[in-house]
Protein backbone atom coordinates (compact mmCIF):
# COMPACT_ATOMS: atom_id res chain seq x y z
CA UNK A 1 0.00 0.00 0.00
CA UNK A 2 2.53 2.47 1.10
CA UNK A 3 4.62 1.69 -2.31
CA UNK A 4 1.50 2.51 -4.26
CA UNK A 5 0.63 5.17 -2.53
CA UNK A 6 4.25 7.00 -3.19
CA UNK A 7 4.22 6.20 -6.95
CA UNK A 8 0.64 8.14 -6.57
CA UNK A 9 1.93 10.86 -4.68
CA UNK A 10 2.92 14.34 -6.05
CA UNK A 11 5.44 13.99 -2.99
CA UNK A 12 7.57 12.27 -1.21
CA UNK A 13 6.41 10.24 1.73
CA UNK A 14 8.10 10.27 4.99
CA UNK A 15 7.45 6.56 6.75
CA UNK A 16 7.69 6.37 10.75
CA UNK A 17 8.16 2.94 12.26
CA UNK A 18 8.20 1.95 16.18
CA UNK A 19 12.27 0.93 15.89
CA UNK A 20 14.80 0.52 13.85
CA UNK A 21 14.59 -3.13 13.20
CA UNK A 22 11.37 -2.61 11.92
CA UNK A 23 13.11 0.55 9.54
CA UNK A 24 15.37 -2.50 8.38
CA UNK A 25 12.13 -4.68 7.22
CA UNK A 26 10.20 -2.09 5.72
CA UNK A 27 13.19 -0.76 3.33
CA UNK A 28 13.80 -4.24 2.19
CA UNK A 29 10.02 -4.63 1.69
CA UNK A 30 9.56 -0.96 0.30
CA UNK A 31 12.04 -1.74 -2.23
CA UNK A 32 11.21 -4.85 -3.27
CA UNK A 33 7.57 -3.54 -4.03
CA UNK A 34 8.48 -0.52 -5.79
CA UNK A 35 10.65 -2.46 -8.04
CA UNK A 36 13.51 0.08 -7.23
CA UNK A 37 11.77 3.04 -9.67
CA UNK A 38 11.66 5.34 -6.77
CA UNK A 39 13.96 5.94 -3.88
CA UNK A 40 13.77 4.36 -0.97
CA UNK A 41 16.09 6.89 1.87
CA UNK A 42 16.10 6.28 5.36
CA UNK A 43 17.16 8.37 8.63
CA UNK A 44 18.56 5.76 10.77
CA UNK A 45 19.06 6.98 14.40
CA UNK A 46 22.28 7.09 16.20
CA UNK A 47 22.20 3.85 17.88
CA UNK A 48 23.88 4.36 20.94
CA UNK A 49 21.54 5.13 24.09
CA UNK A 50 20.64 8.60 25.25
CA UNK A 51 23.50 10.87 26.54
CA UNK A 52 25.89 8.08 26.03
CA UNK A 53 29.37 8.21 26.19
CA UNK A 54 29.47 6.93 22.56
CA UNK A 55 29.18 8.88 18.71
CA UNK A 56 27.33 7.25 16.03
CA UNK A 57 29.40 5.05 13.68
CA UNK A 58 30.92 7.20 10.93
CA UNK A 59 28.84 4.72 8.43
CA UNK A 60 25.57 5.96 9.92
CA UNK A 61 26.70 9.39 10.03
CA UNK A 62 26.63 9.64 6.26
CA UNK A 63 24.07 8.01 5.98
CA UNK A 64 22.28 10.26 8.25
CA UNK A 65 23.81 13.39 6.10
CA UNK A 66 22.97 12.16 2.81
CA UNK A 67 19.28 11.60 3.49
CA UNK A 68 19.14 15.16 5.31
CA UNK A 69 20.96 16.76 1.94
CA UNK A 70 18.33 15.11 -0.47
CA UNK A 71 15.28 15.72 1.42
CA UNK A 72 14.41 19.29 0.80
CA UNK A 73 14.55 18.76 -3.47
CA UNK A 74 12.87 15.41 -3.18
CA UNK A 75 10.70 15.36 -5.72
CA UNK A 76 9.13 11.88 -4.95
CA UNK A 77 9.96 8.40 -3.20
CA UNK A 78 10.08 6.79 0.48
CA UNK A 79 12.10 8.12 3.68
CA UNK A 80 11.70 6.18 7.05
CA UNK A 81 12.86 6.59 9.92
CA UNK A 82 12.34 4.80 13.39
CA UNK A 83 10.31 7.12 17.03
CA UNK A 84 13.70 7.70 17.95
CA UNK A 85 15.09 9.50 14.92
CA UNK A 86 11.97 11.37 14.97
CA UNK A 87 12.48 12.77 18.35
CA UNK A 88 16.05 13.96 17.52
CA UNK A 89 17.25 17.48 16.95
CA UNK A 90 18.67 18.19 13.32
CA UNK A 91 21.37 21.00 12.74
CA UNK A 92 19.40 23.24 10.95
CA UNK A 93 18.77 22.67 7.28
CA UNK A 94 20.46 26.22 6.21
CA UNK A 95 23.97 24.90 7.65
CA UNK A 96 23.75 21.79 5.64
CA UNK A 97 23.18 23.48 2.50
CA UNK A 98 25.93 25.99 3.29
CA UNK A 99 28.45 23.38 4.32
CA UNK A 100 27.93 21.49 0.91
CA UNK A 101 29.71 22.03 -2.21
CA UNK A 102 30.95 20.17 -5.57
CA UNK A 103 34.25 19.28 -7.05
CA UNK A 104 34.19 18.76 -10.49
CA UNK A 105 37.24 17.18 -12.67
CA UNK A 106 38.74 20.63 -14.70
CA UNK A 107 38.19 22.99 -11.64
CA UNK A 108 40.98 24.53 -9.74
CA UNK A 109 41.36 23.84 -5.81
CA UNK A 110 43.91 25.69 -3.85
CA UNK A 111 45.01 22.45 -2.25
CA UNK A 112 46.42 23.78 1.32
CA UNK A 113 42.83 25.93 1.32
CA UNK A 114 40.68 22.93 0.42
CA UNK A 115 42.56 20.33 2.82
CA UNK A 116 41.98 23.50 5.83
CA UNK A 117 38.50 23.25 4.99
CA UNK A 118 37.96 19.47 5.51
CA UNK A 119 39.44 19.57 8.38
CA UNK A 120 36.87 22.63 9.39
CA UNK A 121 33.67 20.08 8.21
CA UNK A 122 34.84 17.41 10.04
CA UNK A 123 37.16 15.29 8.11
CA UNK A 124 39.89 13.42 9.60
CA UNK A 125 43.38 13.35 7.93
CA UNK A 126 44.55 9.70 8.00
CA UNK A 127 47.61 7.91 6.40
CA UNK A 128 44.98 5.34 4.48
CA UNK A 129 41.26 6.06 3.80
CA UNK A 130 38.62 3.91 5.00
CA UNK A 131 35.88 4.93 6.39
CA UNK A 132 33.51 8.02 5.46
CA UNK A 133 34.84 11.35 6.90
CA UNK A 134 38.37 10.56 6.47
CA UNK A 135 40.94 11.62 3.81
CA UNK A 136 44.80 11.44 2.74
CA UNK A 137 47.03 13.78 1.10
CA UNK A 138 49.98 11.90 -1.06
CA UNK A 139 51.42 14.02 -3.61
CA UNK A 140 49.04 14.41 -6.73
CA UNK A 141 46.65 12.47 -5.35
CA UNK A 142 43.95 13.15 -2.88
CA UNK A 143 41.61 10.24 -1.79
CA UNK A 144 38.58 11.17 0.27
CA UNK A 145 35.51 9.40 1.56
CA UNK A 146 32.96 11.99 1.17
CA UNK A 147 29.74 11.60 3.59
CA UNK A 148 26.66 9.74 1.76
CA UNK A 149 29.16 8.17 -0.35
CA UNK A 150 28.84 4.08 -1.06
CA UNK A 151 33.03 4.51 -1.84
CA UNK A 152 35.97 6.58 -1.37
CA UNK A 153 36.94 8.73 -4.31
CA UNK A 154 40.78 9.28 -5.30
CA UNK A 155 41.28 12.56 -7.08
CA UNK A 156 44.04 13.05 -9.53
CA UNK A 157 45.84 16.60 -9.16
CA UNK A 158 47.70 18.06 -12.58
CA UNK A 159 49.23 21.27 -10.21
CA UNK A 160 45.68 22.57 -8.72
CA UNK A 161 43.49 21.20 -11.38
CA UNK A 162 41.24 18.56 -11.14
CA UNK A 163 42.09 16.01 -14.11
CA UNK A 164 40.27 12.85 -13.04
CA UNK A 165 38.06 11.80 -10.13
CA UNK A 166 37.50 8.31 -9.46
CA UNK A 167 35.99 5.53 -7.45
CA UNK A 168 38.36 2.89 -5.49
CA UNK A 169 38.45 -0.41 -3.08
CA UNK A 170 40.09 0.58 0.38
CA UNK A 171 41.03 -2.81 0.44
CA UNK A 172 42.71 -3.58 -2.97
CA UNK A 173 43.57 0.32 -3.30
CA UNK A 174 42.50 -0.46 -7.26
CA UNK A 175 41.16 2.28 -8.80
CA UNK A 176 37.35 2.17 -10.25
CA UNK A 177 34.31 4.00 -12.30
CA UNK A 178 35.60 7.69 -13.06
CA UNK A 179 32.83 10.99 -11.86
CA UNK A 180 32.68 14.03 -13.40
CA UNK A 181 31.49 15.34 -10.58
CA UNK A 182 31.02 14.43 -6.62
CA UNK A 183 29.07 16.83 -3.64
CA UNK A 184 30.84 17.04 -0.62
CA UNK A 185 29.09 16.56 2.87
CA UNK A 186 30.19 17.68 5.83
CA UNK A 187 31.89 15.22 8.18
CA UNK A 188 29.44 15.71 11.49
CA UNK A 189 25.93 17.04 12.42
CA UNK A 190 27.44 19.84 14.04
CA UNK A 191 30.42 22.32 13.18
CA UNK A 192 34.34 22.65 15.10
CA UNK A 193 35.00 25.99 13.27
CA UNK A 194 36.79 28.37 15.40
CA UNK A 195 32.85 30.59 15.01
CA UNK A 196 31.35 27.43 16.28
CA UNK A 197 33.76 26.66 19.39
CA UNK A 198 33.65 30.22 20.41
CA UNK A 199 29.71 29.84 20.34
CA UNK A 200 29.67 26.55 22.11
CA UNK A 201 31.34 28.05 24.52
CA UNK A 202 29.00 31.21 25.36
CA UNK A 203 26.10 29.41 25.24
CA UNK A 204 27.78 26.56 27.80
CA UNK A 205 28.47 29.12 30.44
CA UNK A 206 25.03 30.52 29.90
CA UNK A 207 23.66 27.26 30.61
CA UNK A 208 25.63 25.71 33.00
CA UNK A 209 26.95 26.73 36.63
CA UNK A 210 30.21 26.44 37.66
CA UNK A 211 33.50 25.97 36.20
CA UNK A 212 33.85 24.71 33.06
CA UNK A 213 36.82 23.84 32.60
CA UNK A 214 36.47 20.62 35.14
CA UNK A 215 34.03 19.32 32.00
CA UNK A 216 35.76 16.46 29.52
CA UNK A 217 33.37 17.87 26.70
CA UNK A 218 33.81 21.57 27.57
CA UNK A 219 37.94 21.36 27.21
CA UNK A 220 37.47 19.22 24.38
CA UNK A 221 35.36 21.35 22.03
CA UNK A 222 37.82 24.13 22.99
CA UNK A 223 40.60 22.08 21.14
CA UNK A 224 38.70 21.76 18.20
CA UNK A 225 37.51 18.47 18.45
CA UNK A 226 34.58 16.01 19.19
CA UNK A 227 34.67 14.05 22.17
CA UNK A 228 32.54 11.08 22.13
CA UNK A 229 28.83 12.00 22.21
CA UNK A 230 29.06 15.31 21.85
CA UNK A 231 25.77 14.97 19.76
CA UNK A 232 23.73 15.07 22.67
CA UNK A 233 24.89 18.97 23.54
CA UNK A 234 24.17 19.36 19.41
CA UNK A 235 22.20 22.65 20.56
CA UNK A 236 24.86 24.36 21.92
CA UNK A 237 26.54 24.75 18.22
CA UNK A 238 23.34 26.29 16.86
CA UNK A 239 21.51 29.27 17.41
CA UNK A 240 17.71 27.21 16.51
CA UNK A 241 17.71 23.30 16.07
CA UNK A 242 15.46 21.63 13.52
CA UNK A 243 13.33 18.49 13.30
CA UNK A 244 13.11 16.10 10.26
CA UNK A 245 10.11 17.47 9.54
CA UNK A 246 11.94 21.04 8.62
CA UNK A 247 13.84 19.12 5.86
CA UNK A 248 10.57 18.15 3.61
CA UNK A 249 9.44 19.64 0.95
CA UNK A 250 6.13 21.48 1.36
CA UNK A 251 4.61 18.08 -1.21
CA UNK A 252 5.33 15.42 1.52
CA UNK A 253 3.16 13.44 3.32
CA UNK A 254 3.27 11.77 6.91
CA UNK A 255 2.57 7.76 7.40
CA UNK A 256 2.56 6.03 10.39
CA UNK A 257 2.44 2.76 11.20
CA UNK A 258 -0.36 2.11 14.03
CA UNK A 259 2.64 1.12 17.05
CA UNK A 260 4.55 4.05 16.08
CA UNK A 261 3.36 6.66 18.75
CA UNK A 262 3.54 4.18 21.41
CA UNK A 263 6.78 3.49 20.55
CA UNK A 264 7.48 7.75 20.85
CA UNK A 265 5.96 8.09 24.06
CA UNK A 266 8.06 4.79 25.23
CA UNK A 267 11.02 6.74 23.50
CA UNK A 268 10.61 10.16 25.28
CA UNK A 269 10.28 7.82 28.86
CA UNK A 270 13.58 6.39 28.37
CA UNK A 271 15.27 9.85 27.62
CA UNK A 272 13.43 11.48 31.05
CA UNK A 273 15.04 7.75 32.25
CA UNK A 274 18.78 8.07 31.16
CA UNK A 275 18.44 12.31 32.02
CA UNK A 276 17.74 11.52 35.84
CA UNK A 277 20.14 8.43 36.12
CA UNK A 278 23.04 10.80 34.54
CA UNK A 279 22.59 14.41 35.07
CA UNK A 280 24.51 15.00 38.46
CA UNK A 281 28.03 13.97 36.85
CA UNK A 282 29.54 17.80 36.85
CA UNK A 283 32.08 16.69 34.73
CA UNK A 284 29.31 16.02 31.99
CA UNK A 285 26.20 18.47 32.24
CA UNK A 286 23.59 17.76 30.46
CA UNK A 287 20.70 19.61 28.26
CA UNK A 288 17.34 18.53 29.90
CA UNK A 289 15.13 16.70 27.59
Amino acid sequence: ALAEAAQAADGPLLVITASSRELEQRRAELRFFSARQLPVLSLPDWEVLPYDLLSAHPDIVSERLATLAALPTLQRGLVLLSADSLLQRLPPRAWIEARSFELETGTTIALEAFRARLVESGYASVAQVTLPGEFALRGSLLDVFPMGSEDPLRIDLFDDQIEAIRRFDPLTQRSGASLSAVRMLPARELPLDPDAVRAFRRRWRTRFEGDPTRSTVYKGVSEGFAPPGIEFWLPLFFEATASVLDYLPDSAIVAQFDDSEAAMDRAWLDIGSRYEERRHDIERPLLAP
